[in-house]
């Protein structure tokens, strides 16, 4: 899905005010389901990374954070999450010797090289059938809205740039709830990105507020200076693009996709031969890299990014004690 252009910041368009009463029904069942008392608690530890708007904010990018920060001192996490846009309905852990992106998509494929992860559509199941293979932290890649599991930790994750969009809920704008609703259940806010004076929503004071800026991770190979033909099929590929720009990549052309976009065969030769005739690297996204099948994966770069946080130690000590593991 690609987002409409009247979803965004500043757009107050007919159509999102004639969209509007469809947008309270919906952000009314969202609240009374998000608000529902959980079916399970785990024996361990649970942080939920979600966020409030339909499409990307940042989120596999804050569970990468925290596999790694808790990776370093234990406990051992185990991540969990839906698996959009695969076929396996779950719970099933992730093998990504085995799997593809059709079986369990495309973030559970990245986050499973780096802990062990679990696809499913039922979140407690889920859940339990990592403790029962041994995890002590459990991490939710989403889920914010849904009340299966209690967990300790709700981290809201917010676009910096992109903040709620336009204000309103879904199908008037991007939001899957009202931001007071998201608000009421969040511990914790994490602003990804530059700030943005216009389209940062506005937090209660009392909500912990931690930012983080992106950043190419040290596995990122050298593109400064060289030619780039640059795709991607995220929440917002020009963020993507500007990261390999602020990098000193020559982007001779980039290619948005809708987010998730299942890449065919034709489509992918035509990049490739694209970049061949250009004498051009082609670069995309470790997520969109996952989708491009194994044949063809050499011809293609991945680019990773990590996070840098603004005070990273506050953050390590709000989870720590929120999570009780201090």
């Amino acid at each position: 899905m690609r987002a409409p252009d009247f979803w965004s910041a500043g757009r107050n368009s007919l159509l999102a005010a004639a969209l509007s009463p469809l947008g309270c029904i919906y952000g009314a069942i969202t609240h009374m389901q998000a608000n529902r008392a959980p079916s399970w608690q785990a024996p361990v530890p649970v942080i939920c990374v979600g966020n409030a708007v339909m499409g990307g904010a940042g989120k596999t990018q804050v569970t990468l954070d925290l596999i790694a920060r808790f990776s370093k001192r234990g406990p051992v996490p185990h991540i969990l999450l839906r698996g959009y846009g695969g076929s396996l309905k779950g719970p099933v852990r992730v093998d990504p010797s085995n799997h593809r992106a059709d079986d369990v998509g495309d973030e559970a494929l990245v986050l499973a090289s780096h802990a062990p992860t679990w696809v499913g559509s039922d979140r407690a199941l889920t859940a339990k059938a990592a403790c029962d293979a041994g995890a002590e932290l459990l991490i939710m890649d989403d889920g914010f809205q849904n009340p299966a599991l209690a967990r300790n930790i709700n981290l809201l994750v917010i676009d910096a740039e992109y903040g709620f969009g336009n204000g309103h809920v879904f199908p008037a704008g991007p939001l899957r709830e009202t931001p007071d609703s998201a608000f009421a259940r969040a511990d914790a806010v994490c602003i990804i990105g530059p700030i943005s004076r216009v389209t940062l929503p506005h937090l209660p004071a009392s909500l912990p507020r931690f930012d983080a800026g992106t950043r190419p991770d040290q596995n990122a190979p050298a593109l400064a200076g060289k030619k780039v033909i640059a795709f991607a099929g995220i929440g917002r590929p020009e963020k993507f693009f500007r990261t390999l720009r602020d990098a000193g990549a020559v982007i001779v052309t980039a290619i948005p996709f809708a987010d998730h976009h299942p890449y065919s065969a034709a489509e992918l030769a035509a990049l490739v031969q694209t970049a061949a005739e250009n004498d051009c690297a082609l670069v995309t996204t470790v997520k969109d890299h996952m989708r491009v099948p194994v044949e063809m994966q050499d011809r293609i770069t991945p680019y990773p990014v990590c996070l840098t946080w603004r005070d990273d130690a506050a953050l390590q000590s709000f989870l720590l004690e929120r999570a009780g593991l201090q």
